[in-house]
């Protein structure tokens, strides 16, 4: 157990850095067949919400509900974010891990792992109106501010399919790092990241040109290189700094966007997930796979205030403020 789990030094920590935020954080867990809700205040668990099977990316939709995809069900649950209660299900295809909404709500668009397929569902009815063949096992979904591109992964092809959405077609694949997981696009739209689990690194491609820009690598004192997995990735609103979780490495990347350079490193719990910013900017949510908990980061300070027990193997978090 680290030293900071659990301490009232670290509930004074929180008070301490003003931090007056009041919501709820979702936690979907793999294993349980449930969301965890955490007290963003108190950083307290108070209570679950039972949910469909293998819950996995979780995602605040534009109308404010929360949809979480379930793997094994092959459905997404929608739930209303005030009283928690389950909506409706959505068929989202064989074992569908992540996807994104467009803009307008209208479109939900998935990957189904096994047939090798990026899905285009109606929202409404559920019916899938449109796929379109990716690689190999395709994991993150990623629709541009203006929904016109579409951006998926594929782990085995170790790529970024980038598919205009009009068209319903790949117009560009663009080579990355072993095994791409999950991406972000910086506000002003110039850039997408991507990380790279079995690369420990993050590939930076122009979403203009859609060519490979960068590449950012990974070190962590005292952890081998096959150990620095990064999946989760955000930024903040003004695009100046990333955030990365390292996955086995057990640590997050604070990252200066402009420079590409990491700045600190934040230990945190076992294989670091994915990661959530809090509105104020304050708080960094990390999902810990192997430890089963969620770490709170303070960003000021980047320094791990508490660790919260969830579910067993958690996935993704969504902050309800």
């Amino acid at each position: 157990m680290r030293a900071f789990a659990r301490t009232s030094a670290a509930a004074l920590a929180v008070a301490a850095a003003g931090v007056s935020a009041q919501g709820t954080a979702w936690v979907s867990s793999e294993k349980d067949d449930a969301i965890t809700l955490i007290d963003t205040a108190t950083l307290a668990v108070k209570g679950t919400v039972a949910t469909c099977k293998r819950g996995r990316h979780i995602q605040r939709l534009p109308d404010g509900r929360v949809m979480l995809a379930c793997t094994d069900s092959g459905v997404a649950d929608v739930l209303d974010a005030a009283t928690q209660k389950s909506l409706r299900r959505v068929p989202l295809g064989d074992d569908p891990e992540a996807f994104d909404v467009s803009p307008d709500g209208r479109t939900i668009y998935v990957s189904n792992e096994d047939d090798g397929v990026a899905s285009f569902i109606d929202a409404q009815t559920g019916k899938v109106t449109k796929t379109v063949k990716v690689g190999q096992e395709p994991e993150g979904v990623k629709v541009s501010a203006d929904g016109r591109m579409l951006y998926v992964t594929s782990e085995v092809a170790s790529m970024v399919h980038v598919i205009d959405v009009a068209q319903g077609k790949v117009v560009k694949n663009v080579k990355v790092g072993k095994r791409p997981r999950r991406m972000a696009i910086t506000p002003d739209g110039r850039e997408l990241w991507v990380t790279n689990e079995l690369d420990a690194s993050v590939s930076i491609v122009s979403t203009a040109t859609n060519e490979l820009l960068a590449t950012l690598k990974f070190e962590v004192k005292g952890a081998r290189a096959e150990e620095i997995t990064p999946v989760g990735i955000t930024m903040t609103r003004d695009g100046k700094r990333a955030f990365v979780a390292l996955g086995k490495a057990n640590h997050v990347a604070f990252v200066d966007v402009a420079t590409r350079k990491v700045t600190n490193q934040v230990l945190v719990g076992k294989r670091a997930w994915n990661v959530t910013l809090d509105k104020a900017e304050q708080r960094l949510w990390v999902v810990n796979g192997l430890s089963d908990d969620v770490t709170v980061v303070d960003v000021a300070g980047a320094k791990a205030v508490k660790s919260i027990p969830v579910g067993r193997v958690p996935y993704g978090l969504v902050l309800v403020e």
